[in-house]
C-alpha cells in the first residue's frame, strides 16, 4: 500500500517504485485522493479513493493563501495550513483503506503522516519515501525555535491518532528512500535508515502530446517552475522569454500557460510537457528547484540555473550549487540580465557539464526504482519472518 497526498511533486515518484514492484509480481494499490491519482496510477496498480478530508476547492483555497510567502514564513505556512490537517483529514480514511486491503507494507509519502501513524498502530512493517531529500537533512539548524514548533506538531499529530507524543512516529525506523545521492546531497547528517537510490525514473502514464515537429537542431533549453509555482511566475516567464529573444542560436521550451507569455518563435511555451523526453533532448536546464526536476535534469547531466521560490527548494538549490552542477539565482529579483548571464554561463563553462555529468553518473550506480524496491521486499521480508528460539 502507498499512501499519498494530493501533490503531483509528491505522488511522481511513488509511481516509479509502484512499477517496480508491479513488474515482481506485488500488488499495489495507491491511497489517496483520486483527482490527483486518476490517470497516474500505472498498468496493473490500483486506487483506493479517499472520499473525505481536503477536496481540490480547500487545496486551492490553501495555495491562495500561501502566495507570495517565503523563507520560514512560508515553511511555517506550509505546515501549520497543509502538511498537518491534511495529515488529520487523512487518518481515518487510511485507516478504512488498511482494513480493506490489508497490505503487508505500507510505504508512505514523508509528508503523508497519516500513512506512517495507521501503519505503527496496526503493526504493519513501514517504509517512509522522501520526495525530496531536502527535508532528511535539518534546515533548521539557525531556527531551532521552527524545529522545536515543528517537532511538537508531529507529537500531537501522533497523539491525536493514539500514539505516544513522540515526532519519530511520523516516520519508519527502519528505512526511507532518498531519490538522491550523496553526489547531490554532499556530507549532510542523514538518518541512519535512510537509503541513497537515486532519481525515480520510469515510464510515465500521464505524458503528454508535445509538437516534437517545431523542435530543430539548436541546443534546446528546458524551463519550467514546476506545477506549484506557475501562480506566481509573470515576471519570471517575461524574463525567460526575453533571455530566448536575444539568443536566437537557442530554443528553449517553457513550462507556462501559453496566454501568459509573449514568447519569440524560437521559445515554445505548453501548460504540459513529457518532461522527461524533453530533457533527454536538452542541453540545459532552467528551474525552481523542485526536488524532481533536478533530479530528472541532472540524471541527463544537465547542467543547471535554479530559481528556488520557497519550501525546500533553496535547499535543493544549495545541493546543485555545491555540487558544481549549476548556478542559482534570485526568484524574487529576477531579470532577464540576471537569467540571460546564468544562462549563458552554465552553457559555456564546461565545469558545470562535467559536474552535472559526476551526479549522473552517481545516480545511474545508485539503482533507482529497482533498489527502491528491494528495500520494500527486505522490510516485508524482515517483519514476516519468525525471530529464531
Amino acid at each position: 500500500m502507498i499512501v499519498v497526498p494530493p501533490l503531483v511533486g509528491h505522488i511522481q515518484p511513488t509511481v516509479a517504485l509502484g512499477q517496480a514492484l508491479l513488474a515482481r509480481g506485488h500488488d499495489v494499490v495507491w491511497v489517496g485522493y483520486p483527482t490527483r491519482l486518476e490517470g497516474r496510477v500505472p498498468p496493473g496498480g490500483r486506487l483506493h479513493a479517499l472520499q473525505h478530508g481536503m477536496d481540490d476547492a480547500a487545496l486551492a483555497a490553501v495555495k491562495a493563501r500561501g502566495l507570495g510567502l517565503r523563507g520560514a514564513a512560508a515553511f511555517k505556512f506550509l505546515w501549520e495550513d497543509l502538511f498537518f490537517p491534511l495529515s488529520r483529514a487523512m487518518l481515518d480514511g487510511v485507516a478504512e483503506a488498511v482494513a480493506a486491503e490489508q497490505p503487508d507494507v505500507i510505504v508512505h509519502d514523508q509528508q503523508a503522516f497519516a500513512g506512517a501513524l495507521v501503519a505503527r498502530r496496526a503493526g504493519i512493517p513501514l517504509v517512509t519515501n522522501a520526495a525530496t531529500s531536502a527535508q532528511l537533512s535539518d534546515p533548521f539548524d539557525s531556527l531551532p525555535q521552527f524545529r522545536t514548533w515543528l517537532q511538537d506538531g508531529m507529537a500531537s499529530l501522533a497523539e491525536a491518532a493514539g500514539l505516544p507524543a513522540d515526532p519519530s512516529q511520523v516516520a519508519s525506523d527502519t528505512a526511507i528512500l532518498a531519490w538522491s545521492t550523496r553526489a547531490l546531497v554532499g556530507d549532510a547528517a542523514l538518518p541512519p535508515q535512510t537509503v541513497l537510490v537515486g532519481p525515480a525514473r520510469g515510464p510515465r502514464a500521464d505524458a503528454p502530446p508535445f509538437a516534437w515537429d517545431r523542435l530543430d537542431d539548436r541546443p534546446l533549453v528546458f524551463v519550467s517552475l514546476g506545477t506549484v509555482s506557475i501562480d506566481i511566475g509573470a515576471r519570471f516567464f517575461e524574463a525567460a522569454a526575453t533571455v530566448f529573444a536575444e539568443r536566437p542560436h537557442l530554443q528553449g521550451v517553457l513550462v507556462a500557460p501559453p496566454e501568459a507569455v509573449q514568447a519569440p518563435d524560437n521559445l515554445l511555451v505548453a501548460s504540459y510537457v513529457p518532461q522527461l523526453d524533453l530533457l533527454a533532448r536538452s542541453t540545459a536546464a532552467v528551474c525552481h528547484g523542485g526536488h524532481n526536476t533536478v533530479v530528472e535534469a541532472l540524471s541527463e547531466g544537465l547542467p543547471l540555473v535554479v530559481a528556488p521560490v520557497r519550501d525546500d527548494q533553496p535547499v535543493v538549490a544549495a545541493q546543485v550549487e555545491a555540487a558544481g552542477a549549476g548556478v542559482r539565482v534570485r526568484f524574487g529579483r529576477i531579470r532577464a540580465q540576471t537569467l540571460g548571464a546564468a544562462l549563458d554561463r552554465v552553457l559555456q563553462d564546461g565545469a558545470f557539464r562535467a559536474a552535472a555529468g559526476r551526479v549522473r553518473d552517481s545516480f545511474a550506480a545508485a539503482g533507482g526504482p529497482a533498489q527502491a524496491a528491494d528495500v520494500v521486499e527486505r522490510v516485508m521480508r524482515e517483519r514476516s519472518t519468525p525471530p529464531r528460539p
